[in-house]
């Protein structure tokens, strides 16, 4: 409990939690996920916000080890992280689309609610290359933030709709590319002068 203590700092659990939930974009994905409600009939938002959990506690914790298995430190990994953050920034400000998720029907609450729109590839390497700075406690309540924020996301989504509208969501989306942006610059620099 005192080791606890220690390690919990709110400037690294802001910090954390603000790059996860830019990560995520969970509101920028609020007409995905309304176009999945049609075609799925109905998204299980209970279920969904604990396999993301799971997804990101599992790679959290497991990450590290997978990478050394590959012979990978944990600083060319955040350095790599860096290049998919920049990619996934572009995106959002731009508006071009580098990454392709696959859209399935029937299980769509996890695949690709969960994973990978919620839970992928960006979200997972933000998470090792957030090991890299961040105490591991700090990160944890920065994911159960940010799962909850997904969950009510998930409740509200036409209601946020309705309120943001198309312009909102849009302004919104630019904003966190931006926000984004300099992350990746930070975490590229940051990680690049510990491999030397």
């Amino acid at each position: 409990m005192v080791e606890f203590f220690k390690a919990f700092s709110w400037q690294e659990l802001f910090k954390a939690t603000t790059v996860l939930f830019a990560v995520i974009d969970i509101v920028g994905s609020v007409p995905i996920i309304i176009k999945l409600k049609e075609t799925s009939g109905t998204l299980h938002e209970v279920r969904t916000s604990f396999v993301s959990f799971g997804i990101m506690i599992g790679f959290l914790i497991l990450g590290e080890s997978i990478l050394k298995l590959f012979g990978v430190s944990i600083e060319a990994f955040a350095v790599a992280g860096a290049f998919i953050l920049f990619a996934m920034a572009l995106e959002m400000i731009l508006g071009v689309r580098l990454f392709r998720d696959e859209m399935s029907g029937k299980t769509a609450s996890i695949v690709p609610l969960a994973f990978p729109i919620i839970a992928g590839a960006g979200t997972m390497t933000t998470l090792v290359s957030l090991k890299a700075e961040f105490q591991e406690i700090n990160i944890v309540l920065a994911i159960i933030i940010n799962v909850i924020i997904v969950y009510v996301v998930l409740k509200l989504t036409r209601r946020i709709e309705n309120l943001l509208g198309e312009g909102g969501i849009a302004i919104l989306k630019k904003v966190f590319g931006i926000i984004l942006l300099a992350i990746a610059i930070k975490l590229f620099t940051t990680n690049l002068q510990a491999l030397f």
